[in-house]
């Protein structure tokens, strides 16, 4: 049985490939302005690494924001359930995951098979998503890979930063750079204040023990060594956090094609 899942996110396009309960390739590209030329580039590159055809898959689930105008897929689940069902492949102990992509971010509580039980999203503005991390690496000209890092070698804690705008944060980064601010203390600002709209999110939907965070963000150290602080948790990380949300997709693929063959067997 193989399954593979896509996820159309608004930043970058994510593809998996499973075979039964085995990862068999994945792969990831920027997301272009056209959701299909990016999900369909995606998904030859994935199929190229596992030596396989979109005929080879027995089942096509999508997601993200894309998910609906995927022509290949025979089903498309909503981000928030396909992420809950990544991170409990990942961690079957999870029970709270964040999920912090480009445009917005979701607070997730799940049961022990990776079901959504509660979630909460903000998606009011960039200040409180992945996004504005680019945007701050952007305005400070450093890699966005090197954000988080230098953001913890700040010496006076950074100086305040919008959480709530994502137009004001920029504003107040110009300001502090025309002022002679270091880069580590602009960083360690915007760090800390998408730390603290991510916070208010985790406690309004509560969080236990066994927390996983996933999408792009989860790369950031600054944001994650922030809110380890904040809850006095460990998050658990996978090796690609930006693949969880294709992963659990895969895995919707696979359920929904048991589901079949035993209504099919039961039948007979």
């Amino acid at each position: 049985m193989i399954t593979l899942g896509v996820d159309i996110g608004s930043l970058t396009g994510k593809a998996v490939i499973l075979k039964n309960n085995k990862i068999l390739a994945w792969d990831l590209v920027l997301t272009g302005p056209d959701s299909v030329e990016t999900g369909t580039s995606v998904t030859n590159s994935t199929l190229q690494k596992a030596g396989l055809t979109l005929d080879d898959m027995d089942f096509v689930v999508s997601t993200g924001y894309g998910r609906i105008v995927i022509p290949f897929a025979n089903k498309n689940i909503s981000e928030i359930s396909c992420h809950a069902k990544g991170a409990n492949w990942f961690f079957p102990s999870v029970r709270s995951v964040l999920d912090m992509g480009g445009q917005d971010c979701k607070a997730i509580r799940c049961d022990e098979n990776g079901k959504v039980t509660d979630f909460i999203m903000n998606d009011k503005c960039a200040a409180g998503a992945g996004r504005s991390m680019g945007i701050m690496a952007d305005l400070v000209d450093v890699p966005l890979e090197q954000l988080g890092s230098m953001s913890l070698e700040s010496k006076n804690g950074g100086v305040p930063i919008s959480s709530t705008c994502v137009v004001f944060a920029r504003s107040e980064v110009l300001r502090y750079m025309r002022q002679g601010v270091s880069k580590n203390e602009v960083l360690a600002g915007a760090c800390a204040a998408l730390t603290e709209r991510v916070e208010g999110l985790l406690r309004r939907i509560g969080i236990q023990e066994d927390f996983v965070i996933s999408g792009g963000i989860a790369k950031n150290v600054g944001v994650v060594s922030r809110l380890e602080k904040k809850f006095n948790l460990k998050a658990n990380i996978c090796y690609e956090p930006q693949i969880v949300g294709a992963l659990g997709a895969a895995i919707f693929g696979r359920e929904l094609l048991e589901k079949r063959t035993k209504k099919r067997d039961r039948s007979r």
